[in-house]
């Protein structure tokens, strides 16, 4: 990129358009403290002068009161020879001169009966004039006296600080506008790689991520947000992928079984073969359609658009309920089924939803556990736990388990093992105890039994409970 183009950039950027607005706004207000600055150096300065010539003036006066005209001329000549910067013409009535270091009366001064500044040329010779501040003084007999003293080095004083704070100012104009533009550049590297980056993702490059540089600022926080976000977009992704080969694969199945099943009725003869095989397409039709349903109800779980259906309910009576419920069937198949639940503990959230997590907990458990003939010591328990702000909901077997790897795994839709697929399903039950669980932010933990499997299933407790 060419030096104007990148200057341009530079200049054009939110940042330094921030450090110029701060610079202006610094300026005018340091240019205002200067100007009240420079005015208030020159009344101190005015009022010292003026202050010493009215100490003067009274002097002179007293001169004239006590010793006349004769000791007035005395005085005056006196302090003109002195070498004393004062400023001093006595004259009489007609205008004659008669003491003093200027060689007129200044007409500003004679014009004006509070006196003023007027200039007067010390040299003769180079007739350069000087600035210089005088007052009449009022000495009686028709005498004409002034007193002044020369300010033209206060007048460059005055000057010469003016300058300098001007050029102050310029500098910190141009050093602000560096500063700025050096701001621009820093703040236009970190966005133009997080925009190239983007640009990369945006071409099909879903494994890059923005470069965290570690400074901790804002620009790091936003890399990091924009980070985990491509992160959560990546898993979406990768799980749209799965359950989009799950769904082929689970689902081709029981796709063909239900086409065989009416191949099968149409070879047959007579009204009740094509009666048993209507009834056992719709049984396997119906199968498909629960399999839909369920995979419908975890996307609009994890998408949260059941999140209002939500009341202030006694979770252990629930979990009660449902052990109850299936009570009779662990006994059925010779499980020893032992609940350990005790009521009183609420929690806020959809009760359909929790229960129908707890019931595909204890079907899991029952359906992996064994069958009665196969062993006589599989055994079901039931446990619900009190924590300082959680409720944990605990359904544990002795039955195979799940290999640690693999129980991360398992909580994904479709994801079924392969000791796991001659039992009926559609590994869907998990994922949707998990969107559950997501739904009222709490979680789902697998661990190990020892055997078996035990599932705890998380869920924050009512507010006025914790």
């Amino acid at each position: 990129m060419a030096l104007p183009e990148r200057i341009t950039r530079a200049v054009s950027t939110t940042s330094f358009r921030v450090a110029a607005i701060t610079v202006a706004a610094y300026l005018a207000f340091a240019g205002l403290v200067v100007g009240v600055l420079l005015w208030q150096t020159n009344r101190v300065l005015t009022s010292q002068v003026l202050t010493t010539l009215d100490g003067e003036a009274q002097q002179l006066r007293a001169e004239a009161q006590s010793g006349g005209t004769a000791a007035l001329v005395r005085a005056v000549e006196t302090r003109s020879t002195s070498g004393a910067p004062g400023l001093y013409y006595l004259g009489d009535a007609e205008g004659r001169k008669l003491a003093g270091n200027l060689s007129r009366l200044p007409p500003e001064i004679a014009s004006n009966p509070s006196g003023g500044v007027f200039r007067y040329s010390p040299d003769i010779v180079s007739a350069k004039e000087q600035l210089a501040v005088a007052i009449p003084v009022n000495v009686g007999s028709g005498l004409q006296l002034i007193v002044g003293r020369d300010v033209e080095e206060q007048r460059r004083f005055a000057s010469e600080m003016g300058t300098v704070y001007f050029l102050a100012l310029g500098f910190l104009t141009l050093g602000g506008l560096v500063a700025g533009m050096a701001i621009s550049r820093v703040a236009l590297r970190r966005i133009e790689t997080i925009n190239a980056a983007a640009r990369s993702i945006m071409a099909g490059d879903m494994a890059r991520r923005i470069v965290v540089s570690g400074s901790g600022d804002e620009y790091d926080a936003m890399a990091t947000n924009l980070n985990a976000m491509l992160e959560r977009i990546d898993a979406l992704m990768s799980g749209l992928r799965e359950v989009s080969d799950n769904i082929a694969h689970d689902l081709k199945t029981p796709l063909t079984r239900l086409r065989n099943s009416a191949e099968a009725a149409l070879r047959e003869t007579g009204e009740t073969a094509y009666r048993e095989g209507l009834e056992h397409t719709i049984e396997k039709a119906d199968e498909l359609i629960k399999t839909f349903n369920s995979l419908l109800l975890v996307a609009r779980l994890e998408a949260g658009a059941l999140e209002g259906n939500a009341e202030t309910f006694d979770v252990g009576r629930v979990v009660c309920d449902v052990a109850e419920l299936y009570e009779p069937v662990a006994e059925e198949r010779g499980m020893d089924f032992k609940v350990d639940v005790d009521t009183g503990l609420w929690v806020t959230g959809n009760r359909q939803l929790i229960v129908q997590a707890v019931v595909n907990l204890i079907e899991n458990a029952i359906k992996y556990s064994g069958k009665a003939e196969a062993r006589d010591d599989a055994e079901i328990a039931i446990d619900l736990r009190d924590h300082d702000k959680n409720v944990e909901i605990i359904v544990a077997d002795n039955g195979p388990g799940i290999a640690a790897e693999d129980r991360e795994r398992v909580l994904k839709r479709f994801v079924r093992l392969e000791k796991s697929r001659t039992e009926p399903g559609t590994g869907l039950g998990l994922s949707l105890v998990q969107a559950v669980a997501r739904l009222h932010g709490g979680a789902v933990r697998l661990e190990d039994n020892c055997p078996g499997l035990r599932v705890v299933l998380t869920l924050p407790k009512h507010a006025d409970d914790r």
